[in-house]
């Protein structure tokens, strides 16, 4: 898909062209927790096209992180993690963790409806999901809700299986071995 924005208004919103075609959802899930290059190579390549892109990391934080402090690449990929200083591995969270995973899906939720980007990458949200830090029927309604030219990438083990039967492309990433 393709979509015009106007690079010199950071508020404009993303144009799809009129017979733009559906956004996808897509999954690209595997055993391991690393991020592919194949969906940040996507997305890049989306961003230099002029699409608007947002790629929201949930369990990697970062100093100076948040959804106040997003990173810029490009000139239209807005890369977001939560406002901690460590990366989850645990459904146990500090109080003050708790509260920077919520600040970071509610302003998911806001950007998602915002219709400014054209791709949406939300990063290890499996493992959110099974976590239980982001609520699955949340995400499943926000799906729904998207813009209807938005493309969404969903990436993370264990997808929840309401996720995958919503998806129209699966990704299983596998490590395969060595052949001598």
């Amino acid at each position: 898909m393709v979509a015009q924005v106007d690079a010199s208004n950071p508020t404009s919103k993303a144009v799809a062209p009129s017979l733009a075609l559906q956004g996808t959802l897509q999954i690209v899930t595997g055993p391991d927790r690393a991020f592919s290059a194949g969906v940040i190579a996507h997305a890049l390549r989306a961003a230099g096209q002029g699409v608007p892109v947002l790629v929201v990391q949930f369990l990697k934080g970062g100093i100076g992180q948040g959804p106040d402090s997003p990173m810029y690449l490009c000139q239209g990929l807005r890369w977001v993690r939560c406002n901690l200083q460590r990366c989850l591995d645990t459904p146990h969270l500090e109080i003050e963790e708790q509260k920077a995973m919520y600040e970071l899906w509610k302003y998911t939720r806001r950007a998602v409806h915002s219709g400014r980007f054209g791709l949406a990458v939300l990063d290890e949200l499996s493992l959110a999901i099974q976590f239980g830090l982001i609520p699955e029927t949340e995400v499943v309604e926000l799906l729904e809700q998207r813009p209807s030219y938005m493309d969404v990438i969903l990436t993370g083990p264990e997808m929840p299986i309401a996720l995958s039967a919503m998806a129209d492309q699966v990704t299983e990433l596998r490590k395969s071995a060595v052949q001598p």
